[in-house]
């Protein structure tokens, strides 16, 4: 069973930086693709940015665009999220996905999903 596991949300005022990360835990070959979507209370889980699984691709959602990036781990299947400059609209629940095949902006791409991070920024 592949399973996703996130780390490093928290509380942090406007203008300060997180980095989250996300591994897969099953042992594996296969290389996956993987992304960031959000939820904010009351809201649509939305895109943040994703990767391919040689790290020679990225997609990022406008709204973060030039203040996150996300790159890949030396470990295989591990990627991070470096938000920056953060803003009191970025406060949502953090899920990683991961996929085989796919990679892009729509979470029906992704099979495999986490359990979330929490991420709070004050103002």
């Amino acid at each position: 069973q592949v399973q996703l596991v996130e780390s490093g949300g928290g509380l942090v005022q406007a203008g300060g930086s997180l980095r989250l990360s996300c591994a897969l835990s099953e042992r594996t070959s296969i290389n996956y693709n993987m992304g960031w979507f959000r939820q904010a209370p009351g809201k649509e889980r939305e895109f943040v940015a994703a990767i391919n699984w040689m790290g020679s691709g990225t997609y990022y959602a406008d709204s973060v665009t030039g203040r996150f990036t996300i790159s890949r781990g030396n470990a295989k299947n591990t990627v991070f999220l470096q938000m920056n400059s953060l803003k009191p609209e970025d406060t949502a629940v953090y899920y990683c996905a991961a996929d085989k095949v796919r990679v892009g902006r729509d979470q029906k791409m992704y099979d495999y999903w986490g359990q979330g991070t929490q991420v709070t920024v004050s103002s």
